[in-house]
């Protein structure tokens, strides 16, 4: 166990104003990320904390995220699309998502009923890993401006909230994010807008206290 992972527990990932306060989404599904936690760690991974949430690796190759959202906690694959998915649990973090998969859970009794299912994806990811294979990237058809395409290829977690928003928020911040000539300005742009969109809101909207 990675002593920075019990920090996320107790914290969060400290990357929106609601980090370090009762407030946090993580406190919401402390139990839940506890128990997917126990699930990929006993699968052999390593647990490494990126983008300020668990990230577990294989041979350095990151194989999966466990992370809190406001209606749900998330086992989250980066080459999710690959899986073969016999249950039928992967979902699509956003409609134009080609890689990343995760299934949601909102209780406990979820994942300890899904723990031998989840425990059969991980290493299935991880074999999918050791075989080098690779997902087949398409053009995304949203004119996404270049700095926030490399803002969401870096930071999987950011990705993930970004796809989850509602196409009208999503629409709102690529018009925002590509006004501005100046690469420097989008970029700036873009980075104060990070917290908003973790905590999974628009561009207009205010931070919202979120209760279980």
């Amino acid at each position: 166990m990675n002593p920075k992972i019990d920090q996320y527990l107790s914290k969060g990932c400290m990357r929106c104003p609601l980090g370090g306060t009762s407030n946090c989404k993580v406190h919401n599904w402390t139990e839940e990320l506890k128990k997917l936690r126990s699930i990929v760690l006993e699968c052999g991974l390593t647990e490494e904390l990126k983008w300020g949430v668990p990230c577990y690796t294989f041979q350095n190759k990151n194989i999966l995220i466990v992370s809190a959202f406001k209606d749900f906690c998330a086992i989250s694959f980066f080459k999710g699309s690959l899986l073969s998915d016999t249950n039928n649990i992967l979902t699509k973090p956003g409609d134009n998502s080609q890689a990343a998969r995760y299934a949601k859970f909102t209780n406990l009794q979820e994942i300890v009923k899904m723990e031998a299912v989840l425990k059969r994806y991980v290493f299935e990811a991880i074999e999918l890993e050791k075989a080098g294979l690779k997902v087949d990237f398409k053009k995304s058809p949203e004119p996404i401006p270049d700095e926030l395409q490399k803002k969401l290829n870096e930071d999987i977690l950011f990705k993930t909230a970004f796809e989850e928003l509602t196409p009208g928020r999503k629409r709102g911040y690529i018009i925002y994010f590509s006004q501005p000539k100046q690469s420097k300005t989008r970029i700036t742009r873009i980075e104060k807008c990070i917290p908003k969109i973790l905590n999974g809101e628009g561009l207009n909207d205010k931070y919202k206290v979120m209760k279980k």
